[in-house]
């Protein structure tokens, strides 16, 4: 007789787990008083994150080197690619900028938070101010290895798309052939490495809810709800009026998109992270259709410039700051601000809470407190799901409609 649990899939695993880590969180928080339930099984949310971490760097070089340099020479074809795709992810994070900016006008949510906080928490994301060309700067890698040791997941793109146009001016033979096959073989085998990983995912995924729940408790929502609130109905209109008009312009089949995006925006929500979701992001899309050598481009550099929820989450974040303090700023001043915004989040690293240090260094740079930061802290984890979640279905999307804009998207009907 077979194993009922195992008729139960990844997505349905993902659900429970979050659920009794929300129960369990809010047992140690609200019933069994801190018995801090949540650093005991932190470990297993760590182990998670860690070998998701380990798959991201050999699998976007792999992917990446064969995407390009396996079509021939044919550079003209990534370049053009890469104009469609920064076209495409400044248009969207543009929208996604301004939908922000209306909604935290609209509703005011700073209005009635005090920031007599102490600032010393928020202090730690304002170490080292975030300008244009330090992100410039930063994008090139003095080492390969130091890159990727660090996860630095624009570094690696920026190598691994120069390494991959140097190889395709090597001579057809046995070095080139070589290079091509191994990492060819290296993405296959990474591909696989992901799926073995996605078994220990709910494991993770309850470990880190606990410590969420058990740390702030089910009540933290109360006192900055309004601010959630906006941050997820501002998501929800940019998914109704940017990305799903996008979808339907471009002829995506939306229903088997979300069949096959829907685990990867799981695991991002639950985790927070990009990376963790990154790995099956990738396989996923390419199983619903799109080009490996589009996936492979498109979403390791979305998740540095097409960062849609982290883009909304900063208007309303810096506003917020802006209302809390009992300031105004005209709409000239909060148009400069987004500007600043727009070019300060670029190349924002795929990981917790990253967000936070562009919102210190923009807070800094307009003379705003710094205590906005402490005080935004407390619901900081609830927000980071939504947009990271957002995060990653938009560059799934993005994936699927340059895919689309080439004459090359094949989309599969099966069940994910």
């Amino acid at each position: 007789m077979a194993n009922p649990l195992r008729r139960i899939s990844l997505s349905q695993w993902i659900i429970i787990a979050t659920i009794a880590g929300a129960v369990v969180g809010w047992l140690d928080h609200d019933v069994w008083l801190h018995t801090d339930v949540g650093a005991a099984v932190k470990p297993l949310s760590n182990i998670f994150l860690r070998m998701i971490k380990s798959i991201v760097v050999p699998l976007i070089f792999g992917s990446l080197v064969v995407g390009i340099a396996g079509h021939g020479d044919d550079l003209k074809r990534v370049g053009r690619l890469a104009f469609k795709s920064i076209v495409y992810f400044e248009i969207v994070t543009t929208v996604a900028l301004f939908i922000g900016l209306a909604a935290v006008n609209l509703v005011r949510p700073g209005q009635g938070i005090s920031l007599a906080v102490s600032g010393e928490e928020a202090k730690q994301f304002a170490g080292t101010p975030v300008t244009l060309s330090g992100v410039l700067e930063h994008t090139v890698p003095q080492s390969f290895f130091e890159a990727a040791s660090k996860n630095e997941v624009l570094q690696v793109v920026f190598f691994s798309v120069l390494f991959a146009a140097a190889l395709t001016q090597v001579k057809a033979g046995r070095p080139k052939d070589s290079m091509l096959g191994f990492c060819e073989g290296l993405s296959e085998v990474m591909f696989k490495f992901t799926n073995i990983v996605m078994r220990f995912a709910p494991f993770g995924i309850f470990a880190a809810v606990v410590g969420t729940v058990g740390k702030n408790g089910l009540g933290v929502l109360t006192s900055l709800g309004k601010l959630v609130l906006t941050l997820y109905g501002s998501l929800v209109v940019f998914l109704l009026l940017a990305l799903i008009p996008v979808a339907l312009i471009a002829r995506i089949p939306i229903r088997a998109f979300w069949r096959w995006v829907k685990e990867p925006w799981l695991i991002a929500f639950t985790t927070a992270s990009s990376e963790a979701a990154l790995p099956l992001a990738m396989e996923n899309m390419e199983k619903f259709g799109v080009p490996r050598r589009i996936v492979s481009f498109v979403l390791p550099t979305g998740y540095s410039f097409n960062l849609d929820g982290s883009t909304l989450y900063l208007a309303i974040a810096s506003i917020f700051v802006v209302q809390a303090a009992g300031l105004h700023f005209s709409l000239g001043q909060q148009l400069v601000m987004m500007l600043t915004l727009m070019l300060t989040s670029k190349g924002v690293a795929a990981v917790p809470r990253a967000a936070l240090v562009i919102l210190s260094g923009t807070l800094v740079t307009f003379g705003l407190p710094l205590e906005g930061v402490a005080v935004i802290l407390g619901v900081d984890a609830f927000m980071d799901m939504a947009r990271t979640s957002v995060n990653l279905l938009g560059n799934c999307l993005a994936s699927a409609v340059m895919a689309r804009w080439e004459g090359e998207l094949q989309p599969v009907r099966s069940e994910a």
